[in-house]
């Protein structure tokens, strides 16, 4: 039995699926953490498969490859180095089972030492583990070195009982691997979560989460270590892969941690920020995208996506066109130009009025005797989305579109059109967070990103009306209600589940309520053809919002 433990906290990237290069990730972090002395690790939740690794879990074939690859591992212990706690999708010994259990492994001196399985499987959001994994009995601790040390695992530590069963079964502290994705206030809420586990058992507990982009969603790390006496000796940054070196020390009062790395969070708009540019450069590089390429208008949400595209990818990576009609003003003309030179980015230009004047000549005897409407907007809308497709197609660059979720709430986008793309940046970002994030940026430079310093947009790109530029003297507002209002009726519809009376009772008027409420339903067959985007609040378009797009629930009742 000791009284001291260095244990290091693996803050990982992995990458669903990449099994090879995940086990040399921890490989090479067992590397430093021997250097540093450590007795034991911890990673993050499922990071020999990735997380989360959905359908992939179903294949016996993947499962094969994980456990060989575990065993694999387990044989690295041999030597004189730091013991692992790894995790992974596992069948077990027996593999009675066609589905695996989430678990973790300890692997000390050469052998599988001890398995622990999750047992609170999450169903709801963006989770669905109840469909691909066996939820795990309760466990009991794990013994190492004499330290009963309890494994909980992610949402095991949600609810008390898990926790309850480890303290009361002889755990003297708790270590859980977790793949918590970011959502703005979410840090917050993981250390309340935290400090309710401490206080109900008296004992510290460290929380490892995962970092990275998988498709919709970012893992923000920010890991951290709770004292009993709920002291926070331990912060992790947030964002970025890091290695934890965590000294534990048995007490008078029973074992905690010393203190060691605190990194400050960030603030909201600068966590939003980082998660938008880190869930957009895992997606290109993970997915092998040379760069990528977008429509700049002039206004501010392309200039936005430029700007993380930037941060996130170097200039040298992002292409942008502007593709201006009869519509198009001056100052947006004047305004992308100057975004792209603050950005280093290429910006080349491509005038649509040829294409315009085509489909109009194609059309006309189809058209005969009918007015002007949306529908020759939508043709500007396509032509420059013909144009951003074939520039992706022909250079391998990623189409990145720009829309935010104010406007793919409603359906003020073009399908086939604007919404043309493989990823949106500013998919889960209301139209007033945009104006935000973009004066955020313009006065700071986050750590880690490799844009320029300074201004990446000209001031008038955030201060002059929105507009799509289709027709003439045209403004969002034309179609919409003011951006501050109509996203306040959208966070109570979404992410509120608010009623038209609860939003009517905030100060609302009951008609501006309905009509917003219509539209967001009626544009639900619209945002089943959108692109994935990074997740940043609490309900993003997709697994955490499922609608019927088949709906006639949209009046009052």
């Amino acid at each position: 039995m000791t009284d001291r433990l260095r244990i290091a906290l693996c803050q990982a990237n992995p990458t669903v699926g990449a099994i090879a290069a995940n086990v040399e990730k921890v490989r090479a972090a067992r590397a430093e953490a021997a250097a540093a002395n450590a007795d034991l690790m911890l990673f993050t939740e499922l990071v020999i498969s990735g997380y989360p690794p959905e359908d992939l879990v179903l294949k016996p074939f993947f499962l094969d490859k994980i456990e060989a690859a575990v065993r694999d591992l387990a044989h690295d212990t041999a030597d004189d180095g730091p013991a692992m706690l790894v995790t992974a999708p596992w069948r077990g010994e027996k593999q009675t089972h066609a589905k695996a259990h989430n678990a973790v492994l300890l692997l000390a001196g050469g052998e599988i030492v001890a398995v622990r399985h999750k047992v609170d499987l999450p169903n709801y959001g963006v989770f669905d583990e109840k469909r691909v994994f066996i939820p795990g009995d309760m466990p009991g601790p794990i013994s190492f070195k004499g330290v009963r040390i309890g494994v909980p695992i992610c949402e095991d530590i949600w609810t008390p009982d898990v926790i309850e069963c480890l303290e009361e079964s002889g755990a003297e502290f708790f270590l859980v691997p977790n793949g918590s994705p970011f959502e703005v206030d979410k840090p917050d809420f993981r250390i309340q979560l935290v400090t309710n586990r401490v206080v109900e058992s008296g004992l510290a507990l460290a929380y490892l989460n995962q970092v990275g982009g998988q498709d919709e969603l970012v893992f923000d790390g920010a890991s951290f270590v709770l004292n009993g006496d709920r002291s926070l000796p331990v912060q992790g940054p947030a964002f970025e892969e890091a290695i934890l070196m965590t000294d534990w020390v048995r007490g008078p009062d029973g074992w905690y941690c010393e203190p060691g790395t605190k990194v400050p969070p960030p603030d909201r708009l600068a966590g939003m920020y980082k998660a938008l540019v880190l869930g957009l450069r895992d997606y290109v590089e993970k997915n092998g995208f040379p760069g990528v390429v977008l429509g700049m208008s002039g206004g501010i949400d392309s200039a936005l996506s430029a700007a993380v595209a930037v941060d996130a990818l170097g200039a040298d990576k992002v292409h942008c066109l502007m593709m201006p009609s009869p519509y198009t003003s001056r100052e947006s003309l004047e305004d992308a130009a100057e975004a792209a030179r603050l950005l280093g980015a290429k910006l080349d230009e491509v005038g649509i009025e040829p294409a315009m004047k085509a489909f109009e000549g194609m059309l006309a005897p189809l058209f005969e005797g009918l007015a002007a409407d949306t529908t020759e907007e939508n043709i500007q809308a396509r032509s420059r989305g013909l144009v951003l497709m074939s520039m992706s197609n022909k250079l391998g660059y990623m189409l990145l579109t720009t829309g935010n979720k104010s406007e793919m709430s409603v359906g003020y986008a073009t399908l086939y059109g604007d919404m043309c793309g493989g990823y949106s940046v500013l998919k889960d970002v209301y139209k007033m967070d945009v104006f935000a994030l973009c004066r955020w940026r313009n006065e700071n430079k986050p750590s880690g990103v490799l844009g320029p310093d300074g201004a990446v947009m000209p001031e008038r790109i955030i201060t002059k009306p929105p507009s799509a530029e289709l027709k003439p003297d045209q403004t969002d507002q034309d179609s919409l209600p003011p951006y501050e209002v109509l996203d306040d009726i959208l966070a109570g519809l979404i992410e509120g589940e608010q009623s038209v009376d609860e939003i009517v009772a905030r100060g609302h008027d009951p008609e501006t309520v309905q009509r917003v409420w219509r539209m967001l339903d009626l544009a639900e067959y619209k945002r089943r053809q959108a692109p994935p985007g990074v997740k940043v609040t609490s309900r993003a378009f997709g697994k955490d919002r499922r609608y019927p797009i088949t709906n006639a629930f949209r009046k009052i009742l």
